[in-house]
């Protein structure tokens, strides 16, 4: 048998009013036929959910960690409907590393005033997509091409190249470095080899420093900023994650980053234009 909705809203009806009676009331069916629902979840999930005495009704163990994650489906259930009933009422925009740098707030506020209807959540996600292949955004801001064909993306910005140092280095004194600084002797860069924007191939075979794998924009600044290891990254992360004991430097000679926005080939968000307006803008890049 399998958990159905009706399952889990009878379940939290019966927490949250206390009493078979009460839930039976609320949900618009008969006693018996909330005892007959719950009695059907108990079986398909093989587990005991509430006890029942004659004063009252109280959850087991496990029923509090089924309700707990009862009450989150149902509030998703919910969000889903509204959204399909009112059409796309919110936008969510992934990013690995750092979002739009500098132009993360203009951005945020700029949508706020002439999108007012539709809500912009930016949602930060580790992968090579930014999560929209996960599932957990309708556009993505992506500083690498895109392998998977059944994405779509535009070239919304460019950005220069910049090296992150500990502040006690003595590269951290210079205006500027180039990438022959970056692997001199000594040195291990970390590199985050699903989302990163540097790679090997940035510098000539022989020449190229030592690397080291990391898979989080903290831990990457954690790493540098206890003087063990050096970085290479977009400006935006510059301006996403200052901290302290970190320097970030601009690279003379490396080739700046391509930002795109990217989306469903098939299913692209109906704001997924007016994203791309708004993004080449603020970075002063002709669509």
């Amino acid at each position: 048998m399998n958990v159905e909705l009706r399952h889990l809203r009878c379940l939290v009806a019966i927490v949250d009013e206390g009493t078979f009676t009460d839930a039976a009331i609320t949900l618009g069916i008969s006693q018996a036929a909330a005892s007959r629902t719950l009695a059907a979840l108990e079986q398909a999930l093989g587990v005991r959910l509430l006890r029942r005495t004659s004063r009252e009704v109280t959850p087991t163990a496990a029923g509090i960690r089924v309700v707990v994650h009862a009450r989150r489906v149902l509030a998703e259930v919910d969000d889903l409907v509204h959204e399909a009933a009112s059409g796309h009422t919110s936008l969510r925009v992934g990013y690995a590393w750092s979002a739009l740098g500098r132009h993360t707030p203009v951005f945020q506020r700029r949508w706020a005033e002439t999108h007012p209807a539709t809500d912009l959540h930016l949602i930060r996600h580790n992968s090579a997509t930014g999560g929209l292949a996960e599932g957990s955004c309708e556009l993505a801001v992506v500083r690498r091409p895109l392998e998977d064909h059944r994405l779509d993306s535009v070239i919304v910005g460019l950005e220069r190249r910049v090296a992150a140092v500990p502040a006690d280095d003595p590269l951290a004194a210079q205006a500027a470095v180039r990438l022959a600084d970056l692997a001199a002797a000594g040195r291990t860069l970390m590199i985050d080899r699903r989302t990163g924007t540097t790679t090997p191939d940035l510098w000539p075979a022989g020449g190229r420093p030592a690397m080291e794998d990391t898979y989080d924009v903290d831990d990457w600044l954690t790493a540098i900023a206890g003087g063990r290891r050096i970085g290479m990254t977009a400006e935006s992360t510059a301006h996403q994650y200052p901290r302290p004991g970190v320097t970030y430097l601009p690279v003379r000679d490396a080739e700046p980053i391509v930002v795109r926005l990217a989306w469903w080939r098939d299913d692209p968000h109906p704001a997924a234009q007016q994203v791309v307006e708004l993004l080449t803008a603020l970075y002063g890049v002709t669509p």
